[in-house]
């Protein structure tokens, strides 16, 4: 369940990833999607696991949690991605698996399992992240329009076509490590859970060693996961974000990938998981106000902002509802 929840995030968000790159003529679209899924599995593999802690230990109390929480968050957070994906809607995979998760602990433990301090925290910075977006898009915009000014339209499409390939894979980079560790932190909950009540059965799978750690296989599992689903494609998304919001050129994907690759890495040293989605949306908005304000439709970007404010509170109630249905089964 993980993995496929990991599979729905790459497939989602790799629309985001690529889709300025090919809307532009940079790559065309296969070469992009498998640059992007090379770049993937480099960041969740070897870029560290400080927002898996988050999700594992500075979200909820381990103690006395429930394994069917983790199975009512993920069917939760998967659901909503697949509806997303479908709809061609970029919505917050970060947000879908922590409204899941929020709402099975609530009907399962109840307000006190929840650590309140770490959830405002993150959303604050969830909240703060898009913003950064547009004020990065838009400034880096600006910064390059005056640099390049005097060059030649084509000698300025030439440069920015070759440096969004970069930009791309740094933006690949911090979105794998990001986003799969969300999925490591959820399967290491998982393992901590069954550890304390089958250690010997769990043992070969998890030593429950003193201290954080993820296990190596489970990288493993994530990486590939989230990488297979890159490589797959959310061709909707692409086009909303590539030609949806406006008309992109190559120096609004270089100045709104690089923007987005700088938020997303840096919360990920920080150990806030953040939305690849409001963050590279919201640089794209961001580059193209930076050119011409009215040349951004205003009505796409209300619809997506609308899927984000409704993604926490409807994966809460399906988190909720997922377990008391579980628990009813399982009797």
């Amino acid at each position: 369940m993980a993995a496929a929840f990991e599979f729905t995030c790459g497939y989602n968000d790799s629309g985001g990833i690529v889709a300025t790159m090919v809307f532009t003529g940079a790559l065309e679209p296969r070469k992009a999607l498998m640059l992007a899924a090379f770049f993937e599995f480099i960041g969740a593999l070897f870029l560290g696991t400080a927002v898996a802690e988050t999700f594992t230990q500075g979200i909820v109390k381990v103690v006395d949690l429930d394994i069917l929480v983790v199975w009512s968050a993920l069917t939760s957070a998967l659901s909503w991605n697949i509806l997303a994906g479908y709809r061609g809607i970029p919505s917050s995979s970060t947000h879908a698996i922590i409204g899941g998760l929020m709402g099975a602990v609530l009907i399962s433990i109840g307000h006190e399992a929840v650590i309140w301090i770490k959830i405002i925290e993150v959303f604050l910075i969830l909240i703060l992240s898009p913003i950064l977006g547009v004020v990065f898009g838009f400034s880096l915009t600006k910064l390059t329009n005056k640099l390049f000014g005097s060059f030649s339209p084509k000698s300025v499409r030439s440069i920015f076509l070759k440096s969004q390939i970069v930009s791309s894979a740094a933006l690949s980079l911090s979105h794998g490590t990001n986003d799969a560790q969300k999925t490591m932190g959820i399967i290491t909950l998982a393992l901590i859970i069954l550890h304390s009540q089958y250690p010997e059965t769990m043992s070969p799978f998890y030593d429950g060693g003193a201290g954080f750690s993820v296990p190596f296989w489970v990288k493993m599992v994530c990486a590939s996961a989230i990488s297979l689903g890159v490589l797959t494609g959310g061709a909707r998304i692409m086009k909303t974000l590539g030609g949806g919001i406006y008309k992109v050129r190559s120096v609004h994907g270089f100045s709104a990938q690089t923007s987005s690759a700088g938020i997303i890495y840096l919360s990920a040293i920080l150990g806030f998981p953040v939305s690849t989605t409001q963050v590279v949306s919201s640089s794209i908005v961001g580059a193209g106000t930076a050119e011409r304000a009215n040349a951004v439709r205003w009505n796409v970007v209300r619809n997506i902002i609308a899927t984000w404010l409704i993604t926490v509170p409807s994966t809460i109630i399906i988190g909720g509802v997922i377990y008391l249905i579980l628990d009813a089964v399982r009797g």
